[in-house]
């Protein structure tokens, strides 16, 4: 005999079996949840590894200096001006030229001075004749001592005057004062030239040097004859050599600076007015443990480095030494060797995993090793194989 459920009674059963359904769920769940609670902590998620490049601490000559900046200045220089009056009858030098000491530059028209000349000697030997006769007739007691003594001061003041004519005439030649190069010129052939008119420039570039204004700390380092290296911005990629050759003894009590005057051998490739870098050594070691100036840490109340120990990085703090352009002595904390981090260190903690750059990684070494065969894996295939 067969009995079916009342069709009002069906909605009952659907939600028990509902009910039992969701407990097995939760039962499953609860489950679920205590294994993953009874999970390792060997089995946590692996430490973030930050990739950093690095650099051995070496060993290298190192040498203490001071550097500045300073235009570079001619030892001599001299504006030529025309000590008399008139027409530059004969330009004999340009912009450029090579002159030295004495040499004849203008030569001006001097026929005015060549006549006031002549007038003088002639007044000079008229009154050269009248002392003659006055000199004899006053040691025949003839002529007074007081008119004795008029003309021979008129003598006097007559050569004076023809030394003055004289000096004139010469002055119709100008001539270098000091020997150098012609760098300017402001005068033609023809033109009219006015007494105490500049005409030239004349630089000596046979020395140059550079002024530094030096804090008075190196008062005590800086001496003359230290070796000087220079480099200027229009000469890119070349250096030149020179010396201290002066110190100021005196430190200036607004500044607090002292005067340095390096020394540099002209006549080439460096001219007055270009602007020089100057690096003054004063002391060098020979074998110092140096690293790369960028290992340093920026920020830091205490110099230190990082330092990869074990593929870690560690913060070792360091005494520096001397600085010498892109490399820094350390005297304590590091040994030679050792790796410093030179990129990448804004993303490092003390104690952080790295991978250096350019170096393969264990777990990536590991990776690409083949794995070893399993042998259930082997038998369960060979099972397959003969059940087909």
């Amino acid at each position: 005999m067969r009995y079916s459920i009342p069709f009002r009674r069906q909605p009952v059963l659907v939600r028990a079996l509902a009910l039992a359904l969701a407990g097995t769920l939760a039962l499953t769940a609860c489950k679920g949840g205590e294994g993953a609670a009874d999970a390792k902590p060997g089995e946590a998620a692996e430490e973030e590894v930050v990739p950093v490049e690095v650099a051995a601490a070496s060993l290298r000559a190192v040498a203490a200096s001071y550097t500045g900046t300073a235009p570079l200045e001619a030892i001599g220089e001299s504006q030529v001006v025309a000590k008399t009056s008139g027409v530059a009858l004969q330009v004999m030098v340009e912009e450029g030229d090579m002159v030295r000491a004495g040499q004849t530059l203008v030569r001006l028209d001097a026929d005015r001075a060549r006549l006031q000349a002549t007038q003088t000697a002639a007044q000079v030997a008229k009154l050269q004749n009248n002392f003659e006769r006055s000199r004899k007739l006053a040691e025949q007691q003839l002529l007074s001592a007081s008119d004795h003594d008029q003309i021979k001061y008129d003598l006097a003041n007559a050569r004076a005057a023809n030394r003055l004519a004289n000096l004139e005439v010469s002055y119709s030649a100008v001539t270098a004062p000091i020997s150098g190069v012609v760098a300017s010129r402001s005068i033609k052939t023809g033109n009219f030239v006015q007494i105490n008119t500049p005409i030239f420039r004349i630089v000596d570039t046979s020395q140059l040097e550079a002024v530094l204004n030096v804090p008075e700390r190196e008062l005590a380092t800086l001496k003359p004859g230290l070796p000087v290296q220079l480099a200027v911005d229009s000469l890119p990629g070349q250096a030149f050599t020179g010396r201290v050759d002066r110190v100021a003894p005196v430190v200036d009590a607004g500044s607090g600076t002292f005067r340095v005057i390096c020394a540099f051998e002209g006549g080439g490739l460096l001219q007055p007015g270009m602007f020089g870098r100057i690096s003054i050594a004063y002391d060098q070691r020979a074998n110092a443990l140096t690293v790369p100036r960028i290992a340093l840490l920026d920020g830091e109340g205490d110099p230190a480095v990082f330092v990869v120990r074990g593929g870690k990085a560690m913060r070792v703090p360091v005494k520096l030494g001397y600085v010498d352009g892109q490399w820094v002595e350390v005297r304590e904390g590091i040994k030679p060797g050792e790796q410093v981090v030179v990129a990448g260190k804004a993303a490092l903690r003390d104690g952080n995993k790295v991978q250096v750059v350019g170096q393969p990684a264990a777990a990536n070494v590991a990776a690409s090793k083949p794995a070893a065969p399993d042998p259930a894996s082997d038998a369960d295939a060979d099972n397959d194989d003969n059940q087909q």
